[in-house]
């Protein structure tokens, strides 16, 4: 999904696996100790980077209420990577639907433990479709998104005709959205990609599957995000590239009934994609603004909120792109801000978007590339460069007084 999914796909197929620094990410530092940040204020986080599978390359891309990190690692050789659970210091290995790749690519946890993410099959896939960015080789593959409990993933249906699908984010009720195949041979499609998708919404406890209506006009949607209100957000226009481009002419809130509400964009005609939304229903994500001609990738982050609308959240100076990943129910948003020098994580709180680099102990020497996901303790996760290895790595960042 390097579509609506090349963006965090260069982020995350930045962000996959290794080790250094480890430390358990809830217990470490020294709460009655106050030190200076790299930018001369009081330090707010300290860092510690997770284990990996054995590659060179892993991601943290949600952390639950609990703490649990959920996201991706490469295995030894890069040529594979597996989704991943770390858990109190340890990294468990969720595994695949029987081909070589799996993720957790969004932040697909709740506080029961369930996760759901993307695996793929040792079935052909038919397309080069949306979750051939979320890994590190393309196999042509079928791809379909899973739910792991107690130790078990299951494969998530497609629509009728379907072959491919992929989930993102599970609420404590076990509702689970995410988008599929259906049988529809769709003109607006750019090859390889031949058949429609439409968003899903999949109550675990009936298993019930609820389609996600695009709005009138348009013939794909996707569901990326949910709350526990139910109320969920995504994309709707035409098939285009299997999420992103013009499959992102709006930006959509379906309420618990089924009512879509369109909330706006930035200006731009592409790329206008919700990637999470808190209880208060708050949305944050990534869209277009109107200088950006046709679907070229020009995106700024935004927030959307019920009351004030849409606003640009800009750039780092110097940068031209930013997304926004994650927002907890206290308003902080995180994300990554990009330009020449390359991706730094960042946060947006209070109206100002900071480096989150600057805001680290002075001890840290290594680079945070991008943030995934805040969970409501203010712990923060996503994917970093080791200052000694130069291997991507999983971190957590902690604020300071937090355990």
């Amino acid at each position: 999904m390097k579509s609506l999914l090349f963006l965090v796909s260069t982020v995350v197929a930045v962000g996959l696996a290794a080790c250094s620094e480890r430390s358990d990410p809830v217990t470490a530092g020294n709460d009655n100790q106050i030190e200076t940040s790299k930018n001369g204020k009081q330090t707010l986080y300290r860092v510690a980077h997770l284990p990996s599978l054995g590659g060179t390359a892993s991601s943290g891309n949600g952390i639950g209420n609990p703490g649990q990190v959920v996201g991706s690692s490469n295995l030894p050789g890069d040529l594979s990577a597996h989704a991943s659970l770390w858990q109190n210091g340890s990294l468990v290995d969720l595994g695949t639907l029987g081909g070589p790749n799996s993720n957790v690519a969004w932040p697909g946890v709740n506080s029961r433990g369930m996760i759901v993410g993307i695996a793929e099959t040792d079935e052909p896939g038919g397309e080069n479709w949306s979750c051939r960015f979320f890994f590190p080789s393309a196999t042509g593959n079928q791809c379909l998104g899973f739910v792991w409990e107690d130790g078990v993933m299951t494969a998530i249906p497609t629509w009728p005709g379907g072959i491919n699908g992929f989930a993102t984010e599970v609420n404590n009720r076990g509702q689970v959205v995410g988008w599929a195949e259906n049988g529809v041979e769709d003109p607006t499609c750019n090859a390889p990609v031949v058949r429609q998708f439409r968003g899903y919404m999949l109550d675990t406890r009936s298993g019930e599957m609820t389609e996600l209506t695009p709005l009138p006009g348009d013939s794909t949607s996707t569901g990326n995000a949910i709350n526990e209100r139910g109320q969920v957000v995504g994309i709707s226009g035409e098939c285009s590239n299997a999420v992103g481009g013009f499959s992102a002419q709006h930006a959509v809130l379906w309420e618990p009934d089924g009512t879509a509400i369109d909330i706006g964009n930035l200006g731009g005609e592409a790329w206008h994609t919700p990637m999470d939304i808190n209880e208060q229903g708050d949305v944050v994500g990534f869209g277009n603004p109107a200088s950006v001609p046709g679907d070229a990738f020009g995106i700024h982050a935004f927030l959307w909120t019920p009351h004030g609308g849409i606003v640009n959240l800009g750039v780092l100076d110097g940068d031209a792109t930013s997304q926004g990943l994650g927002i907890n129910d206290r308003g902080q948003v995180v994300g990554l801000s990009r330009g020449p020098g390359g991706d730094r994580a960042v946060l947006w709180e209070g109206g100002a978007m900071t480096d989150l680099n600057t805001l680290v102990e002075p001890s840290y020497q290594g680079t945070l590339l991008y943030a995934g996901h805040i969970n409501d303790a203010g712990v923060i996760t996503g994917a970093a460069r080791d200052a000694d290895t130069g291997e991507i790595v999983t971190f957590v960042a902690t604020p300071h007084g937090k355990q």
